[in-house]
């Protein structure tokens, strides 16, 4: 893992950042529509926590981070994503290794969600990276607007998406995917960017 300290005084963004860190703090959720109709033969949710981590590390934007050592940007994230237990109908957050390899990622994944999928604790993997973002899916719910407030300092920056129940419409199988972001690093511009980026892969994986 590195994480490169922003020059503050040289960076393009300071005004916007200091702006929505300090003046209006103001994080937003969009959700969009993913047109899915090729990953119909694929496990959906490892296919889609590989390909959000894939888009995540395209842009630096949703790699960008207020830790104790500063403002700065980490080269690369790994997921951390919830597992559903089946039992007692709880979930857990746990967290898998990105690989650039998808198979190598299955892997991992497939693996830590046999180990940890009937845990009854909220953390059950110790080690959680910090160059990791949030993932998490409620199959159950076909939904069009989604919001996650997270009550801390307004400092929190690193990207949170989350994913609904799959459709059906006009012979494409569609995915609602809501991306929560901080405005003090990323705006409607690079969300846009992302979700371009993010159906792209779709179209291409294999």
């Amino acid at each position: 893992m590195s994480f490169r300290l922003i020059d503050m005084e040289n960076w393009e963004r300071k005004e916007f950042y200091e702006h929505f860190i300090s003046q209006v703090v103001c994080t937003y959720s969009i959700v969009v529509n993913l047109d899915i109709t090729n990953l119909k033969n694929q496990k959906l949710y490892p296919a889609m926590i590989w390909l959000l981590t894939k888009t995540v590390n395209d842009m630096p934007e949703f790699r960008t981070s207020l830790t104790a050592d500063g403002l700065g940007i980490y080269d690369d994230m790994h997921p951390m994503y919830t597992v559903f237990n089946k039992e007692n109908k709880n979930f857990s957050g746990i967290w898998s290794y990105f690989s650039e390899d998808y198979d190598t990622f299955l892997k991992n994944y497939e693996m830590d969600v046999e180990t940890y999928s009937t845990s009854t604790r909220y953390a059950p993997k110790s080690g959680t990276p910090a160059n990791s973002f949030n993932i998490s899916m409620v199959p159950w719910l076909e939904f069009t607007g989604f919001n996650i407030n997270v009550f801390d300092d307004g400092h929190f920056l690193l990207p949170i998406f989350t994913m609904g129940k799959f459709f059906e419409r006009d012979g494409k199988r569609m995915l609602p995917l809501a991306i929560q972001a901080h405005h003090a690093v990323c705006d409607g511009y690079h969300v846009g960017l992302f979700v371009e980026k993010l159906q792209k892969y779709i179209d291409c994986f294999e």
